[in-house]
């Protein structure tokens, strides 16, 4: 964790843009925040005066605890704080206004099964022993805290977080205003912090006399929303318009009662009740909430927020595809600060950022466009880059004669080729006579006829979804040509027009840096790990949802690692988002013309997943004579003699695995068993000209139906 860094005068200190402080308004229902000069107006010259003093400050701290640590007896002393692990768990706070309890031999201090259990199992560290010498650690904040209240007062899960003063509203919410160190920091310099989480557990709402369940009544609801706004503008507070499951409570700058501060406070027991739209908006932080019996816990979600925040760099957002967007502004953000020759700050584009606007092409508008209405009036021809779902070619006798299908499904299909797919960032420029350039070809559309190129009979068309051969001409994102023409010998020079990207990024590297790491680091936890032997995967899969309700680490890998495989694919679905919700005016002002609207990079990135995934078969193909005869998505359907994909590997060649073919692990572009299902179900399902995968849910892995 790195230090808060300095900046601004007396009145924008800790600012993330010096001579600027956040000011939050409501517009709509909405919480808005924009930058507003500083109230102080502080000039260059007086944020510099109080930098130095700050500075000063911060050295004459760190040299009187250094001379204290020199001058402390020759005893054991607690080792300097270090950011807390991803998988820490809670430890419960001693509150400062009561005295200590009696505790057991050992030091720890006795707790019941029940607070057991919320906590994992773990023990409070031991305090620094009496006569030691305190040791100054580096200030650092979090993403959530959960707050619960026993019989003994106040509890929290950070020890580092104080308690309220009291149980009043007043006390309460002065405790938020307080500047607790609650908070989300960025992951890039360009980037910005983020709303720290306060979670309420069912004791703490007793405490504060907050009712158990959401009001359900509009009397009710505006009841507690005025006693509520009440108390909180008592000690200069104030709250998001919307009272929910989850509200904001914020302190504008230079407002009395304290510094300026935000947090998200969330109400746990409440999560999953109240309006549609506050259904929808908590959803997430509901499934995170949830423990092994479904009940949620204030605890368990502030935990399980505190490892998604480590593992991701940002809070979980409305759904998982609003979260992939979110992650993607934070780790390459759009705009950036900067300061003119008047000292003054502003906010411009940074090199290689997406545009806002619509920019779509004709071809690649998307469904609901109006560009794409046209075309479809006229019978003109639409890019169709989207993902297999074939099973047209008829079993081999040999086939057909094997007493099962096994479906082996891909891993994080799309994360297996982001980190380095180059993508179109400015709006796509029409071109004709294109010249083609397979180790330079930029981002875009192709307008090729691949009708008179030869492709493998057993296997799916390449450039086609459906797998059928193509009837004529069409437009093709640039992965998909560039395989067309370096493994079938299709030419290029053929091509009479384009839509090119004028600058190609692989502008999604950092963003499936993060969730790679966090998707295996999950997994990891659940036994299944790189570079693990074929048998010794397909049995830990077999077993990975197997889980102790009182290991929370497991438990809590399984949530998660759920939530992190609907960033990745909500997320490539976004880019095209439908938002079936706003009128059709709406939907163009605030969707197509923001810059998260590209259908074109949802092309691109499908049609680089479908390609590698075709490349994978067609080589496991080529060395074992094994070809699926159905597809659908990432799923992949297999004739074998045992219901196990095993037969279907590549045997090793000189000792060492062959690589680029069909291989079982959890690694992205790796292969899992899904199920193995009879074959005579699967003919008898063909035979009605129906997708045999529509069984892979109704079979175990050993070719068992599945009890309904």
């Amino acid at each position: 964790m790195t230090e808060v860094r300095l900046a601004g005068c007396a009145g924008c200190i800790g600012s993330d843009r010096p001579g600027y402080v956040v000011v939050w308004n409501v517009d709509s229902g909405k919480m808005l925040w924009e930058w507003k000069r500083c109230p102080d107006r502080c000039t260059p010259e007086s944020r510099a005066a109080t930098i130095a003093r700050h500075q000063q400050r911060r050295a004459e701290e760190a040299e009187a605890a250094a001379r204290q640590a020199a001058a402390a007896p020759a005893s054991p002393t607690r080792p300097e704080a270090a950011p807390e692990p991803a998988r820490a768990e809670p430890v419960r706070q001693q509150p400062a206004h009561r005295p200590a309890s009696p505790r057991p031999a050992g030091g720890e201090r006795a707790r019941g099964p029940e607070v057991a259990a919320r906590s994992g199992g773990r023990r409070t560290p031991a305090r620094n022993a009496p006569g030691t010498a305190p040791v100054a650690s580096k200030p650092r904040r979090w993403p959530a805290v959960a707050l619960d209240h026993d019989a003994e007062g106040w509890n929290l899960d950070i020890e580092q977080v104080p308690p309220p003063a009291g149980t009043k509203f007043t006390d309460w919410f002065a405790w938020l205003g307080t500047g607790l160190p609650l908070r989300i920091d960025r992951v890039h310099d360009a980037g910005r912090t983020g709303d720290g989480m306060v979670c309420l557990s069912a004791t703490a709402l007793k405490a504060l006399g907050l009712p158990a369940a959401f009001p359900t009544t509009d009397k009710a609801l505006a009841a507690l929303t005025t006693k509520l706004t009440k108390a909180a503008a008592s000690v200069g507070m104030e709250l998001s318009q919307e009272i929910g499951p989850i509200f904001h409570a914020f302190r504008r700058a230079g407002a009395a009662g304290g510094p300026k501060s935000s947090l998200r406070v969330v109400v746990t027991p409440w999560l999953g009740q109240g309006s549609e739209k506050q259904q929808v908006t908590g959803a997430m932080l509901a499934r995170l909430a949830a423990t092994p019996a479904g009940d949620p816990d204030a605890l368990t979600l502030a935990r399980r927020i505190r490892t998604y925040v480590t593992d991701i760099g940002v809070a979980p957002g409305i759904t998982p595809a609003t979260t992939s967007k979110l992650l993607l502004d934070a780790v390459r953000p759009r705009n950036e600060p900067f300061q003119d020759e008047q000292g003054e700050w502003h906010s411009r584009l940074r090199d290689g950022a997406l545009p806002s606007g619509d920019t779509v092409v004709p071809p690649a508008a998307g469904a609901r466009h109006p560009l794409t209405r046209e075309l479809v009036e006229r019978d003109e021809i639409l890019c169709e880059e989207e993902d297999f779902k074939w099973w047209s070619r008829p079993l081999t006798e040999a086939e057909a004669a094997m007493p099962y299908a096994v479906a082996c499904d891909v891993c994080a299909s799309y994360l297996s080729v982001t980190m380095s797919l180059r993508l179109p960032v400015g709006p796509l420029e029409h071109r004709t006579d294109p010249v083609w350039d397979t180790k330079s070809a930029p981002a875009g559309l192709w307008w090729c006829d691949f009708t008179a190129v030869q492709v493998d009979t057993e296997l799916p068309h390449p450039a086609t979804f459906h797998g059928k051969p193509p009837t004529g001409p069409g437009w093709y994102a640039t992965p998909t040509v560039a395989y067309m023409v370096t493994e079938f010998g299709f030419d290029p020079t053929t091509i009479t027009e384009a839509y090119l990207s004028p600058l190609t990024v692989p502008f999604l590297k950092e963003w499936t840096v993060r969730l790679r790491e966090a998707y295996k680091r999950v997994y990891a936890l659940l036994g299944l790990k790189d570079g693990q032997e074929p048998e010794e995967f397909l049995a830990a899969y077999a077993r990975h949802k197997d889980l102790d309700p009182q290991d929370a680490e497991r438990t809590d890998a399984l949530v998660l690692a759920g939530l992190y495989k609907e960033v990745y694919k909500g997320g490539i679905g976004k880019w095209t988002e439908g938002a079936a919700h706003l009128d059709d005016e709406t939907w163009l002002k605030d969707i197509v013309a923001n810059w998260s609207y590209r259908p074109e990079v949802r092309f691109h990135i499908i049609s680089a997943a479908r390609i590698a995934n075709h490349r994978r078969m067609r080589k496991t193909y080529n060395k074992t004579g094994r070809a699926p005869f159905a597809i659908n998505v990432d799923s992949y359907l297999y004739a074998t003699e045992h219901p196990s994909p095993l037969e279907l590997l590549t045997p090793p060649e000189n000792g060492k695995p062959v690589l680029g073919v069909l291989r079982l692990g959890i690694g992205p572009g790796q292969f899992k068993h899904e199920s193995s299902i009879p074959m005579d179900q699967v003919l008898e399902l063909m035979n009605t000209d129906e997708h045999p995968s529509r069984l892979t849910h109704d079979y175990t892995t050993d070719g068992t139906a599945v009890e309904a």
